[in-house]
């Protein structure tokens, strides 16, 4: 358990932001939607007992349990929550997010044994989409938007137009390092730019703190010297370990999760040798990268 204790934000008539500090390794970021009848949740949590605790959240703001729940991608620490709302609730995803969250399964436990994720029933969602949704809830327009490949192959986007609230999902870190090991540099900056056509005020992180759209010039500041360190080192032949070993993070230095710099360097490269956005890495390879980043000390779950 961390020392600080999620908490709820509304940055708008309707719309609330459930923050997990500090926003690491598995501390995600969730929100719901509501117009007093009727629910939206967007993601949900890694482990059980902290689904049950957005649950609690959920009704402690006077608001329904939803019936819908939007996955912003597949990742455990959006969706292993999802049973706790289902049956009840219709899950949603984008077309891959499901079949990744299928092939995933209970990868997290794989890769952090020692963490008690409490009895995690993989549910992956009912109704998928490929390009984009939009939901009514009473006056409130819930647009539900895929950038194309970015932080995964099967992201969405959650975007409240009159409210001017988006929640980005992972496409966003909020004082932490992006992670593109399931995704694709280019795709990101891609979304990047889409981000910033819908010119939201606030922006609700896939993790970290509520921020606005500066966060979009630095992460993208960040993906850019990425793909130059990837450039300059591959055409020295430097590995990506050898490269983020020697890399000096600048401005980025100070931001979660320094050691996902290797991962990043790893989909550059594969993106430099020509290999289609989204294709598969040897994530073991860059589990075992992280861990050289990491001191030799494996990455922690801190849920």
């Amino acid at each position: 358990m961390t020392a600080e204790e999620p908490y709820l934000v509304q940055p708008a008539a309707g719309v609330y932001a459930y923050v997990q500090p500090d926003g690491g390794w598995c501390l995600n970021n969730a929100g719901f939607v509501s117009d007093g009848g009727q629910t939206l949740l967007i993601d949900t949590a890694a482990t059980e007992r902290r689904a049950l605790a957005l649950r609690d959240a959920v009704v402690a703001a006077g608001v329904p349990l939803p019936r819908t729940v939007v996955n912003t991608h597949h990742h455990g620490d959006h969706t292993y929550g999802n049973a706790v709302f289902a049956p009840e609730a219709l899950i949603l995803g984008h077309d891959n997010a499901r079949t990744e969250q299928i092939a995933a399964g209970h990868q997290l436990e794989m890769i952090w044994p020692a963490t008690d994720f409490g009895a995690i029933e993989i549910t992956a969602p009912d109704l998928t989409y490929s390009d984009r949704m939009t939901f009514h809830l009473g006056e409130t327009e819930v647009r539900v938007i895929h950038p194309g490949v970015a932080h995964t192959t099967g992201d969405s986007i959650v975007f409240l137009p009159r409210r001017r609230v988006v929640f980005t999902g992972d496409l966003v870190f909020a004082g932490g390092t992006p992670f593109l090991a399931m995704g694709s540099l280019a795709g990101s900056l891609r979304a990047l730019e889409l981000l910033r056509s819908l010119d939201a005020e606030t922006v609700v992180p896939g993790h970290g703190p509520l921020t606005d759209p500066s966060a979009y010039e630095s992460t993208g500041r960040y993906l850019r010297y990425v793909a130059e360190l990837a450039r300059e080192g591959r055409a020295k032949g430097l590995t990506p370990l050898e490269v983020a070993r020697g890399a000096d993070l600048g401005e980025f230095a100070a931001w979660r999760e320094s050691e996902r710099l290797v991962a990043n360097l790893h989909r550059a490269y594969a993106e430099l040798a020509g290999e289609p956005e989204g294709a598969p890495l040897n994530i073991l390879a860059v589990l075992q990268d992280m861990t050289v980043m990491n001191g030799g000390t494996p990455i922690l779950c801190h849920a």
